[in-house]
């Protein structure tokens, strides 16, 4: 990939090398683990999982799947299927390009996301629109080839910004895996622990996770670090820029073909 002298510049300023990446097919070196993380098998082929056992559960989840953005929306406004919902103040939905190419499943809502609702602002969310200039991507108004979509795996914060409970996890799930369908992404990014293990079903750590191209619904998936923890581990800024060149030449290998 050819970089223009506007986006070395940035990556510069954000401390990042330029190195040549590995083609998509070759892994690139594992990393060390994100964070302390009991290990477990992972899958695979990603698949869809099947709906928690109970009828209401079951309606809730096939209800969801058949919303339209604005009523997805809604919907999400107005969850109450967890305790989440009375302590937070607003829930944070996504932002973006509704037909992007690339969509970047984030974790949990902050503080700052709590007030805004808008998924990664404050300093994260700076660190990653940097990143996503360099690869002339954004999060603002542009085509859909330029702008990605940007959503949480939770829609509400937890309290004190701790790790979000399964239950929670479960219940939200829905809201993301439409997101995803509407969407119809050729490239997820999924960034941090939760995003990668909600949407891979895996335990396993981030370090072992990255490198090479997962699949979520067909879908070409590519494991990174949060910015929130790049912003406490500077020495894995240059590993997130592997993994987003990965993201941007698996993306360009799934674009159709012209005739």
């Amino acid at each position: 990939m050819a970089w223009t002298e506007r986006q070395r510049l940035m990556l510069q300023e954000m401390g990042i090398r330029l190195w040549a990446t590995a083609a998509p097919e070759t892994p690139v070196p594992t990393a060390a683990a994100e964070s302390p993380e009991a290990p477990g098998p992972m899958a695979a082929a990603v698949a869809r999982p099947p709906a928690q056992a109970g009828t209401a559960t079951d309606e809730r989840s096939a209800a969801i799947a058949a919303m339209t953005w604005p009523t997805l929306r809604q919907a999400v406004a107005e969850c109450t299927a967890c305790g989440l919902c009375q302590s937070r103040r607003q829930t944070v939905f996504g932002v973006g390009n509704p037909a992007a190419r690339w969509m970047i499943v984030g974790e949990a809502p902050g503080e700052q996301e709590d007030l805004t609702g808008e998924p990664f602002v404050g300093a994260a969310g700076r660190l990653l629109d940097n990143m996503l200039r360099a690869l002339n991507l954004t999060r603002e108004d542009a085509p859909p080839e330029r702008q990605v979509y940007i959503a949480n795996t939770l829609k509400c914060r937890p309290p004190r910004n701790r790790n979000p409970e399964p239950e929670e996890l479960a219940r939200c799930e829905p809201f993301l895996v439409r997101q995803i369908e509407l969407v119809r992404p050729r490239l997820i990014l999924a960034m941090g622990r939760f995003a990668v293990h909600s949407l891979l079903r895996s335990n396993e750590p981030i370090g072992k996770l990255r490198g090479r191209v997962h699949r979520y619904q067909g879908v070409p998936l590519v494991v990174t670090y949060h910015p929130a923890y790049l912003l406490r581990n500077l020495a894995d800024k240059a590993r997130a820029w592997d993994d987003l060149c990965l993201a941007a030449q698996t993306a360009e290998a799934a674009a159709p073909q012209q005739g």
